[in-house]
């Protein structure tokens, strides 16, 4: 959320550096992403000067170019070619001389000394669009004739400069998400130091109904979904553009001024948090207002030009014949405020959160009201944003209040009692904080002392502050407006002894980290809520083994993961596209099941299931280009390597592990590696074309899914052993054998260490050949075979008779032949 460093401080007496102040906001929980210097206008129109056209005559090139000299307040008047039509001698205009920069949206310019159908042009004679001052691009901006030559246009301008803090505020923090929500939090960290500061809320005692001409009475029929529905009129105003003290506090924080009543009542939702919204008041049919629901599927047309089907939970805002506004979401087509409106019927409620944010979900929808509505603004404050909304509308447009407050408030919402007691609060801090600063935090929070004595305080928190609700959440707010950095560190530590089952998960997860970081690999950490549509379709991970989220905050995040292959897709597509396609990744993660045929009566976790994986990633090329080394691209086999890498390391003998071939609708080929005891531990092989497709990756991908938990549970069986070196050397012998095509090496090794489990140390297969010269279906292996004895030196009649039986084997099994 954008903070104004200016607007803030109407709000605080306070004396600090924005830079002070980010630290100060961070400190209290309220993070500041960065600080930057802004204006209400991009770029400050640094550069820009008022000039006067001296002479303007035709271009001789041209049917509709000038060739202006402007006087600018130097010794020598520019040149300048214009194309405005309505560019005249006598003028005062704004003028962007050589080397200033211009802004068009995120785009920038600079004007450079040019010629223009071959005359020299030293500058550029300004539209409002061109400057960012306004929309018009009808011709050049002509200034009254008392503008002074000379004058820098960001000062004729008036243009401020001011400080953007960008406050990354958290899902329970939404009574901070405005300037005076952000003030309240300072004003208590800085009253502890300085009791001088306090928070200015503005006044509204100059609110009063001069008549009742214009009184529009409120029915609310589903008070469940909206508990509080307060609402005002005023006649008489005239719409036009905002002045520009208004303009400019929406400019700063990145909103498009609108009109003088819309600007206020954004600028009064980013004052105090409190969305308002206003109708016109002559469009209000049958002149009554009815907060009800509608019938399933009933039409309804959106400010932004869709019509969409109601459903029958959406909670509408609607006149005596028809909707005007889905309450708390989004306005309709044809309630809102135009540039012939006069009168204005201004709503200001408090909407049921759960109810908003089921219907912002359901129509896709996501504004700066039902962000606010949906976390839950404070309902015992629509009459006092409303007043102080309705007099800054008189003060910008004109009228009268033609009404009393309506205020449809049948039950009242009561804080939140909570009883927390100075021992707990100085045994969960850690440190003895006096009552007095207990007391102050507590007031300036806004969290009132009802009853207490020497044990502790009972609080009527208010009903805004919806994440305080227990004891530790207001010490929580103690602590964290008290300073963590003030609690000092203690000389002694107290600890207990904890027994970790072996093999230890996290010792072994930082071995194989470090082991994958130096092999060049980076780790990445994805969010285990995922989109659902991944798994549309899929028969590996099914749609409907998906853990859906109720309420989800958007449909990119409304599943937990079921793989872990989706996320660095994602990634792995982001660094393409920033030309980074040489790309290693490695993640540990989480995934999740629902299965339905596993549910219990009792048992609500029964049908939930959670595995913790270690996914690899793989893609372009092998090495980065360098003149070391030929350019080779990552392949099924380097990955293999990696993979058995991981086994070795954690203790695996590779030959008692078992391979298979595998394809599904996430690998078009791939293996998998199961235990002797026939238990999955991973599968590894090339990301499916249509998968990469929905990733937006045009390379190869090489993914690799090793089950952590899998793994772990066989562990066990494994130990890792060292012994010396023989001192008896090792024979090597090769055998050149005619194959079927469809026999793999796994085979081939698998047969030769169980024909000879003694003296054969290792398989090697160190040539393929398939063409010219074999008989059809047929391929040539060309394999190494290692024997050792660690005990004495082999014989020839030794090494010959292993090397016969293994030969016979691989004819009788096989049905090779020796070429």
């Amino acid at each position: 959320m954008n903070i104004s460093y200016n607007w803030l401080k109407q709000y605080i007496n306070i004396d600090v550096t924005p830079d002070d102040l980010s630290k100060a906001l961070t400190s209290i929980g309220l993070e500041v992403g960065g600080v930057e210097e802004v204006q209400t206008v991009k770029g400050g129109l640094e550069g820009l000067v008022i000039g006067e056209v001296l002479t303007c005559a035709n271009h001789e090139n041209s049917d509709h170019l000038h060739v202006t000299t402007v006087n600018v307040g130097v010794e020598e008047p520019l040149q300048i070619v214009c194309g405005a039509p309505n560019v005249a001698a006598g003028q005062k205009v704004v003028v962007a001389t050589v080397g200033t920069k211009l802004y068009s949206g995120d785009e920038s310019f600079t004007i450079k000394r040019s010629k223009i159908r071959g005359v020299e042009s030293l500058g550029m004679i300004c539209a409002q669009d061109e400057i960012g001052i306004g929309t018009s691009h009808d011709g050049i901006i002509v200034l009254p004739a008392e503008a002074i030559v000379g004058t820098l246009a960001k000062d004729y301008y008036g243009i401020k400069s001011d400080y953007l803090l960008e406050v990354d505020i958290t899902p329970n923090r939404i009574d901070a998400a405005s300037h005076f929500g952000v003030a309240r939090d300072l004003a208590a960290f800085f009253a502890l130091k300085d009791k001088t500061v306090k928070l200015q809320k503005p006044s509204v005692e100059a609110f009063a109904v001069q008549n009742t001409n214009l009184t529009i009475p409120v029915t609310v029929e589903n008070t469940d979904a909206c508990p509080r529905y307060s609402a005002v009129t005023i006649s008489g105003v005239k719409v036009a553009e905002s002045p520009e003290w208004l303009k400019n506090y929406l400019l700063i924080i990145g909103l498009r001024p609108i009109n003088n009543i819309v600007d206020v009542t954004n600028f009064v939702l980013h004052e105090l948090g409190q969305p308002l919204h206003a109708f016109d008041a002559d469009k209000i049919k049958g002149s009554e207002v009815r907060v009800k629901t509608l019938g399933e599927g009933a039409p309804f047309t959106t400010l932004d030009g869709t019509e969409r089907k109601l459903n029958a939970a959406d909670l509408m805002i609607c006149n005596a014949e028809a909707p005007m506004c889905i309450g708390g979401v989004f306005g309709g087509l044809d309630s809102g405020v135009t540039e012939t409106t006069q009168n204005v019927f201004l709503e200001s409620a408090y909407f049921n959160p759960v109810s908003i944010r089921k219907t912002a979900r359901r129509h896709g929808l996501n504004t700066d009201a039902s962000f606010r509505f949906e976390r839950g603004c404070d309902p015992t404050n629509t009459i006092y944003v409303l007043k102080r909304c309705a007099l800054l509308i008189q003060e910008v447009a004109g009228g009268q209040i033609s009404s009393e407050i309506v205020d449809v408030y049948p039950e009242e919402v009561k804080p939140f009692e909570v009883e927390v007691s100075l021992r707990k609060i100085n045994t969960l801090i850690g440190k003895a904080i006096g009552k007095e600063s207990i007391e102050t935090i507590l007031g300036a929070l806004e969290m009132k002392i009802v009853s207490q004595n020497e044990e502790g305080y009972v609080l009527h928190v208010p009903a805004y502050r919806v994440d305080v609700q227990r004891d530790v959440d207001v010490i929580e707010d103690i602590l964290r407006i008290y300073g963590y950095n003030n609690v000092e560190i203690g000389e002694t530590l107290k600890s207990t002894l904890s027994y970790s089952s072996k093999p230890d998960s996290y010792k072994l997860q930082n071995l194989i980290s470090e082991q994958l970081t130096a092999q060049g690999f980076n780790e990445i950490l994805n969010n285990s809520l995922t989109k659902g549509g991944y798994y549309t379709d899929l028969t590996s991970y099914p749609a409907a083994h998906s853990v859906k989220i109720i309420n989800a905050l958007s449909s990119d995040l409304n599943v937990m993961r079921q793989t872990l292959l989706f996320g660095g897709l994602d990634n792995m597509a982001r660094n393409i596209n920033r030309r980074n396609a040489d790309l290693k990744f490695y993640e540990f993660g989480n995934c999740y099941y629902y299965n339905a045929d596993n549910k219990k009566e009792g048992e609500t976790l029964a049908a939930y299931s959670e595995d913790f994986h270690l996914g690899l990633w793989l893609t372009g090329s092998k090495h980065g280009q360098s003149w070391t080394a030929t350019d080779e691209k990552s392949s099924i086999y380097e990955l293999k390597a990696y993979v058995e890498n991981i086994f070795k390391r954690l203790g695996f003998n590779l030959r008692k592990l078992v391979s298979g071939e595998f394809a599904d609708d996430l690998l078009s080929e791939a293996l998998t590696i199961y235990s002797p005891r026939g238990h999955k531990l991973a599968v590894y092989g090339i990301v499916h074309p249509k998968i990469r497709k929905v990733a937006d990756i045009d390379q190869e991908v090489y993914y690799a899914d090793l089950n952590w938990n899998a793994i772990l549970a066989e562990l066990g069986e494994y130990k890792v052993q060292y012994a010396e070196l023989s001192k008896f050397p090792e024979v090597k012998r090769d055998l050149a054998l005619l194959l079927d095509k469809n026999i793999a090496f796994a085979e081939i090794e698998k047969i030769a260490f169980e024909t000879e489990r003694k003296l054969l140390k290792k398989v090697n297969l160190f040539d393929v050949y398939e063409g010219k010269n074999l008989e059809a279906g047929k391929k040539s292996y060309a394999v190494s075979f290692l024997l050792q004895d660690e005990t004495k030196t082999l014989t020839d009649n030794q090494i010959e008779g292993i090397m016969k039986k293994l030969q016979g084997n691989f004819e009788s099994k096989l049905g090779a032949k020796l070429r």
